[in-house]
């Protein structure tokens, strides 16, 4: 299984990197790669430990998404799923300082490994819908059925769980979710 995280120089542990200041010239490149062969094909086969999907995804002419970002130095090989597919294009990224190899760099799983006993786990998985937007207003049925949505920032929003197979979605935004006939939760 070959796999990747895009990530941009942050310390976020989440895609959301993607949405910082580094947005802009981290999305043109790839912009233009993806654009140069549509459509995308994407396959999702698992969740890791965080629940975050992990998959291959492939250009029309298929060439693999995850390579040309490891091959850039915005994504890193990771080992526990693609058992060392793209451990010559890190090295070579690496050798020529591109993307987050211009300096000093932790790989993730390394600085979890470190600092385990120092920081806060993470408390909620992700959907993956970051990847596809950043869809982040949880709806979820009450147990009296009120569907009611959460932002970010609410007194239950980290507490709130999704269960997709009960109905429960995410929307990427409060009109979207007011449309479907959800209530915002009252604190």
């Amino acid at each position: 299984m070959a796999s990747t995280r895009p990530r941009a120089v942050s310390t976020t542990t989440t895609p959301r990197a993607l949405t910082t200041h580094a947005d802009a010239a981290l999305r043109k490149p790839l912009d233009k790669f993806l654009a140069a062969s549509r459509p995308l094909h994407c396959s999702f086969v698992d969740r890791d430990q965080y629940g975050r999907l992990v998959g291959n995804c492939n250009r029309a002419d298929g060439r693999s998404v995850q390579k040309w970002l490891v091959e850039q130095g915005l994504a890193l090989d990771w080992p526990r799923y693609s058992n060392g597919a793209f451990a010559a294009e890190q090295r070579a990224a690496k050798a020529a300082h591109r993307g987050v190899w211009q300096g000093h760099f932790d790989q993730p799983w390394d600085w979890r490994d470190a600092n385990a006993g120092k920081v806060e786990s993470v408390s909620e998985q992700s959907t993956g819908f970051g990847l596809l937007g950043g869809c982040s207003i949880k709806g979820n049925i009450s147990a009296k059925g009120e569907r009611i949505y959460h932002v970010p920032g609410q007194k239950y929003y980290s507490q709130t769980r999704i269960s997709q197979v009960s109905g429960e979605r995410w929307f990427c935004s409060e009109a979207d979710a007011q449309a479907a006939g959800w209530r915002k939760a009252r604190r």
